[in-house]
């Protein structure tokens, strides 16, 4: 495919190494989407967990791990889908670099089920309250406008079950249990003012 839109020269150099052209080519052709279907919004809406990859203004990448309760990721169109940015360390690191440079990786896998999904897009941070319904607890949102949707070859995920969902997850009408390192002789005097660990 001379106008590839996922593979440049070096992924190429590979491919043609181990005699994969053929079978990228019609994976693109087939299997690459520029936006969500029925069936990518079902799966990424089932879910609890996804993976988010990011650089920075250096170059320097980052991947992190962004869990909720099933459903926190929407799809909201075809080309758009939101997730919640909830308390953390405070390091704001994948969402800083959004500032930098929108363009995100998010890697979605159903783990008991073995299945993979990638997602590419343009991430842009908007106020909580630009979503409705809002999300609770969120202390803003990310919109990610897709560029490209894809399946990924699942045979290397380890089959694992979830035990419990994470208790830190924000619920309406419970009260977020605050987590023990904020507690900490290193954390405790430097908690943002407003914090309920700094009670």
């Amino acid at each position: 495919m001379e106008n590839s839109k996922l593979f440049g020269p070096n992924h190429r150099d590979l491919q043609n190494q181990f005699d994969t052209v053929r079978m990228a080519d019609r994976i693109e052709e087939r299997l690459v989407h520029d936006h969500i279907t029925p069936g990518d919004k079902q799966f990424i809406e089932r879910l609890s967990m996804f993976f988010l990859a990011s650089v920075d203004s250096a170059g320097q990448p980052s991947c992190s791990y962004k869990g909720g309760a099933p459903g926190f990721v929407r799809v909201l169109d075809p080309k758009t889908l939101v997730f919640p940015n909830y308390d953390g360390n405070g390091m704001y690191l994948s969402m800083g670099n959004t500032r930098d440079n929108p363009a995100i990786g998010m890697l979605f896998i159903d783990f008991e089920n073995r299945n993979r999904m990638r997602l590419h897009g343009t991430a842009h941070i908007e106020s909580a309250e630009s979503i409705s319904p809002p999300y609770h607890e969120a202390q803003f949102v990310v919109r990610v406008t897709v560029t490209q949707v894809f399946p990924n070859c699942p045979r290397y995920i380890h089959r694992m079950e979830l035990k419990e969902p994470s208790p830190f997850v924000p619920q309406p009408q419970t009260v977020t249990p605050i987590p023990g390192w904020k507690r900490s002789d290193w954390a405790r005097d430097v908690l943002p003012q407003d914090d309920p660990a700094g009670d």
